[in-house]
């Protein structure tokens, strides 16, 4: 019986034993582990259907899943883990490495230095104003003689120059003779009626002569006070002449000053004794020196310009008045402790200064927009006179794309400081949407431009196309890089962008108008103000950017078709726009340079 229990406790152990092994089997390598499995895969599906991919030139566009930038088109590439971690400001840039690269942006350090330029003057050769002498009638009579026959001829100092017949100065010599007899008992009489004489320009030597012939003498010989060159002959042979008429002009030409102009912003670079050299355009080969002996302190109201003054020895008489100069000057200012920024780093916006900042300590490099004060341009470089501080890094290449990408993600910019959203291109900020939803809002956006245009008053689309007008006449004055006529052009764009009544638009085309009007009037106003075609042309893109919103936005009164051009070599390979009524391209930013650069964007309906 015992052996009997025995045997099947033992059978029991063993059916107990393989039961135990089958579920430790189930439990380890059956359908739990394959969920669990499962759902680690969910996980790492999960990950990566988390991954946001952007684009490296526009950060702000982040979206869920791979493709091309709505902006420029370019391929999306993964957002970096570490990217965004950092907390920043809500003004601030953020740029990945890759954009850095394809953007070619450089940053520079903020230093104190020693300002240095050299200024380029264009003046004209003058006569030395002190070796001028004006022969005029003393006394009435009659040319007898001439011993000058033409303008131009050289003289020297006592050359007769003409023969004069004087019934006045025959009393006066007479009365001189008849003071002679009394010099003795009354020198006082004897001594004035030689005064008399000596003052209707008798020499010495002359009055002792008729003294001695004892006789008066018919005619008066008319003798050059100084050496040099008649530049004006007032009289002819048998003229009759009253006292006071003017008869000849001498000019000693053996020292001249070149009459250099000055502009306003480079009177603070030039100083009484500063070395010059200069240039005549007819003398090639030979390059002159002297020192700044006299600066105008006044500013002529026309030509915006003061005169300085270099004298100059001229004993060959190579110098000729009127002749062309081109000098230079090198100066350094009297402060040797100025903050130095880069002329590359500052971008111009009417009367605003504008330089974006790396923000120190961040993971992924950023930038904030900042206005500054600026003093004189001191050759390459700009004196900063506030906004700035010794040890800040600033961009210094590549700062219009920055700017550029600052306006699409609505942040403070060149063109918007105070920041907020822009109507150019695909401004999404960092939303994220799909392909889907992108081609929704840019359709809702061009039937409520659609709308817009028919709710604008055909009175305003006229004194629009009036600014349109004038800025066409701007744009050829560029494409012939005349400085002076895009002066005078952007003048009267002004004009008619001040006869645009703004009252006429309503609600949101009001404010449109608003946002577009101010940037048009503080750009074209740097136009006129700026000195140099090319800064005038950077004003001149963001007139063409702005004025092409505006009529994309209202619309235009004219029959003519208008096109919206673009360079990509323009503003140092960054692109401008401009726009045209002939699809032909003429390039307003190179001229006859490279003419024909540049290609048809876009037909503004």
């Amino acid at each position: 019986m015992k052996t009997k229990l025995n045997k099947r406790e033992i059978g029991i152990m063993t059916i107990a034993l393989v039961v135990g092994l089958i579920f430790g089997w189930l439990f380890f390598h059956g359908p739990g582990n394959t969920n669990s499995d499962a759902e680690h895969n969910n996980e790492l599906q999960s990950e990566q259907e988390k991954t946001i991919w952007t684009c490296s030139m526009h950060p702000q566009i982040k979206m869920d899943k791979p493709g091309l930038c709505p902006i420029c088109a370019m391929d999306l590439i993964p957002l970096e883990n570490d990217m965004g971690e950092d907390i920043s400001e809500p003004g601030e840039v953020q740029m990945s490495n890759a954009a850095m690269k394809l953007a070619e942006v450089e940053t520079a350090i903020v230093k104190k230095g020693k300002p240095e330029r050299t200024v380029f003057l264009l003046g004209t050769v003058k006569p030395d104003e002190r070796n001028i002498s004006e022969l005029t009638a003393r006394f009435g009579g009659r040319i007898e003689k001439l011993f000058i026959n033409f303008t131009g001829q050289n003289v020297k100092k006592g050359q007769k120059l003409a023969l004069i017949y004087s019934p006045e100065l025959i009393s006066a010599q007479k009365e001189l003779l008849e003071a002679l007899k009394y010099k003795e008992t009354n020198p006082g009489f004897y001594t004035a009626t030689r005064t008399k004489l000596k003052l209707w320009d008798l020499t010495e030597e002359q009055i002792d002569n008729l003294e001695g012939a004892g006789e008066t003498q018919h005619y008066f010989e008319l003798l050059s006070p100084i050496s040099g060159t008649i530049t004006m002959r007032h009289v002819a042979m048998g003229a009759y002449i009253k006292e006071g008429n003017p008869l000849f002009e001498v000019i000693n030409l053996r020292k001249v000053w070149v009459m250099f102009d000055a502009y306003e912003s480079d009177l603070p670079w030039i100083r009484a004794g500063d070395e010059m050299s200069f240039a005549i355009q007819s003398v090639p080969g030979k390059t002159y020196t002297g020192k700044v002996k006299y600066i105008d302190p006044f500013i002529n109201a026309k030509t915006r310009v003061a005169k300085v003054r270099v004298e100059l020895n001229n004993p060959n008489l190579e110098l000729k008045p009127e002749m062309y100069a081109s000098g230079t000057l090198q100066s350094k200012m009297k402060q040797t402790d100025d903050l130095l920024i880069p002329r590359s780093a500052v971008l111009w916006t009417g009367k605003r200064a504008v330089v974006y900042v790396r923000v120190p300590d961040r993971k992924q490099t950023s930038f904030l927009y900042r206005e500054i004060g600026l003093g004189p341009k001191a050759g390459n470089f700009y004196i900063v006179l506030d906004g700035l501080k010794e040890g800040e890094e600033i961009a210094v290449n590549g700062v219009f794309k920055i700017d550029a990408s600052a306006q699409l993600a609505g942040k403070p910019s060149m063109m918007n400081p105070d920041g907020g959203k822009v109507s150019t291109g695909h401004n999404h900020g960092g939303t994220q949407m799909s392909d889907e939803q992108m081609k929704e809002m840019d359709s809702s956006a061009a039937k409520s431009n659609t709308n817009l245009k028919k709710d604008v008053p055909q009175a305003f689309k006229k004194q629009l196309s009036a600014v349109l007008d004038k800025y066409l006449e701007l744009k050829d004055a560029f494409v012939e890089a005349d400085e002076t006529k895009v002066e005078a052009k952007a003048q009267l764009a002004l004009e008619a962008l001040a006869n645009v009544d703004m009252g006429l638009l309503k609600g949101d085309a009001h404010n449109m108008w608003m946002n577009i009007q101010k940037p048009l009037k503080e750009n074209l106003s740097g136009i006129v103000q700026m000195k140099g075609i090319e800064m005038k042309r950077s004003h001149f893109s963001i007139v063409s950017d702005k004025l092409s919103e505006a009529l994309k936005i209202f619309g235009v009164h004219t029959e003519k078709t208008v096109y919206l051009e673009f360079c990509p070599m323009a503003n140092d390979n960054n692109g401008a726009y401009w726009v045209s009524l002939d699809k032909e391209i003429k390039n307003p930013y190179f001229g006859e340079k490279m003419l024909t650069c540049g290609e048809v964007k876009e037909v503004i309906q």
